[in-house]
């Protein structure tokens, strides 16, 4: 189903789109702080990232979207009560060579703070290249998937990576669940929960 905005048409990707999706998330992440601090060689840094969205598509409750023109890409997990990402060893791959203890250490921060005490959607990456950050596409892909989890009355929870990302969740619903984590020397990362609005 694509959906029409005032900003640009969202849909769902397929399965000959994944391809698309995780080299619009590498490129909007290429340089962000935490991304450069799991990924310090930036040499590495792309196709580490394009195995790690690999890992998250291949999950069996994951859905990927698109922005009309391939300029914003979002994943997304279904998870029921009791169930988080980390439990299938998420973030913990062995293909991250060194960086992997970063991946690992992160992931056993996030894991005790992800919530499961009901049924909500994960959203782990939402990204929109440089050079249409600012314009609204991060918007219409929330909105686009939050007006589904509201009918469907699903909370959702992410984990937002740098200022401006907490900033756009706030003015969506979200509110901080906690303190923000880091570890070791990372930035931080701020847990964040959204009821679902009836």
């Amino acid at each position: 189903m694509t959906v029409d905005t005032p900003y640009a048409s969202v849909r769902r990707a397929d399965d000959a789109d994944l391809r698309v999706v995780s080299d619009v998330l590498t490129e909007a992440f290429m340089n962000d702080p935490l991304v450069c601090w799991l990924f310090p060689d930036a040499d590495r840094r792309g196709r580490l990232q394009a195995h790690h969205h690999r890992s998250l598509l291949a999950h069996p409750a994951a859905e990927a979207y698109l922005t009309g023109h391939h300029e914003g890409a979002s994943i997304w997990l279904t998870l029921a009560t009791g169930q988080t990402p980390y439990e299938d060893g998420w973030g913990q791959e062995t293909a991250f060579g060194e960086d992997g203890a970063r991946l690992t250490a992160l992931g056993e921060a996030l894991a005790p703070r992800h919530p499961d005490r009901e049924p909500h959607l994960y959203l782990p990456c939402m990204g929109v290249i440089g050079v249409r950050r600012g314009t609204g596409l991060g918007s219409a892909m929330l909105r686009h998937r939050l007006g589904r989890a509201d009918a469907d009355e699903l909370a959702v929870y992410l984990e937002a990576s740098s200022p401006r990302s907490h900033a756009l969740y706030l003015r969506h619903g979200f509110e901080d669940l906690g303190e923000p984590v880091r570890v070791a020397d990372s930035p931080p990362l701020w847990p964040m929960w959204r009821p679902p609005r009836r």
